[in-house]
């Protein structure tokens, strides 16, 4: 039994929630992963899911689709809380060799609850990512409170705070879009 799976899953738990389930067609069981990102006013029963992987959207049944099966909600319970953290973030470069950045993670996004903003040293910019799944895969390191200390002795994080909230929206980069 996997410990980042809960149990018991309700329908109005899901929103901003990455999940997992199997989709069984024609025979072949297939995994898919992703984040739901609403619940139809007009179809209650049916979650708009971005998968990984596709650039669309799927509208699904997840509790009624006969297909679907195995829903489990995706958040690794020794993760520690994110915000306000210093962060090492490994970028795989198209050589594959890994790149070192040092960031802050700011907050997490409204109803995608699984996405963070965060800068970085090198960039002091608003990014948008689902730093749980870095965090996983070993691709996102906390940092000692000593690191803090460098991002309010710049004015990396004021001038970045600044600068956003004088915006009448955020302009971000997600995911190097």
């Amino acid at each position: 039994h996997d410990p980042s799976e809960i149990s018991i899953i309700y329908p109005n738990n899901l929103l901003g929630r990455r999940i997992q389930h199997s989709w069984r067609e024609k025979g072949a069981l297939t995994k898919w992963k992703g984040t739901v990102l609403d619940r139809l006013s007009v179809n209650s029963s049916l979650f708009m899911v971005k998968y990984d992987g596709f650039d669309c959207v799927y509208g699904i049944e997840l509790f009624k689709d006969e297909r679907v099966s195995n829903l489990q909600i995706k958040v690794p319970h020794d993760a520690e809380e994110l915000v306000g953290k210093a962060v090492e973030h490994l970028f795989e470069k198209e050589d594959g060799e890994k790149n070192e950045w040092r960031g802050m993670v700011l907050s997490r996004a409204p109803i995608m609850t699984n996405w963070y903003y965060i800068t970085y040293e090198k960039d002091p910019v608003l990014y948008m990512y689902q730093l749980w799944d870095d965090y996983k895969d070993g691709d996102l390191r906390i940092l000692p409170e000593v690191y803090m200390t460098f991002f309010f002795q710049t004015n990396t994080i004021r001038v970045l705070l600044q600068n956003v909230l004088a915006l009448p929206s955020f302009i971000m980069a997600v995911n190097g879009c």
